[in-house]
């Protein structure tokens, strides 16, 4: 009973930090972020990605809706051009459960009784990272890159909201702040 407890914590922990969504972000800091209103895909960049067609629009739609969330304007000539590169990345992870167990009075007691047994337990997952670049228009020059990496999903509906989550996390830091 003891050994499920722990080996059910353990994976608890795993789907949890699994959850998580770690976010990296990169951008030129003599960019004036307070001048840009509007925002426009780029087709090019996004047309390269090598996913399927429906991940593809899960991300721009979430990208597009969070952007207006943040009050840009989508438009047919931008301030901002968006695109996006995907990763995939397959990790294997191997936990090693030691128990043991035993009863007696002491060292050297000739009563003494042990024992216990090794458990490996592998758990596979596929982790995604998903580059969002923010380009000026303009200037036709990368201004901002966020990066997000998470395990990916089955099924559509758990697909829309892991990449929504993601996508959340990474333009939650969008634009930077001044540092003063």
């Amino acid at each position: 009973m003891k050994t499920k407890y722990i080996v059910g914590i353990l994976l608890s922990f795993l789907v949890v930090s699994c959850a998580t969504v770690r976010v990296q972000t990169d951008y030129d800091t003599k960019a004036s972020f307070s001048e840009y209103k509007s925002f426009g895909f780029f087709k090019p960049g996004i047309d390269k990605v090598e996913i399927s067609d429906l991940d593809k629009k899960r991300i721009l739609r979430a990208i597009d809706g969070t952007m207006q969330s943040k009050g840009f304007v989508k438009s047919n000539n931008p301030d901002l051009l968006v695109s996006i590169v995907t990763k995939a990345e397959k990790n294997v992870n191997v936990y090693q459960n030691n128990i043991g167990f035993g009863y007696g009075w002491g060292w050297y007691n000739p009563f003494w009784f042990g024992g216990g047994f090794n458990n490996f337990n592998t758990i596979e997952t596929v982790e995604g990272r998903l580059f969002i670049d923010i380009i000026d228009a303009d200037k036709k020059e990368l201004i901002w890159q966020g990066v997000g990496s998470a395990a990916l999903v089955n099924g559509p509906e758990a697909k829309e909201a892991r990449i929504q989550e993601i996508v959340t996390a990474i333009l939650a830091k969008y634009p930077p702040e001044k540092k003063q």
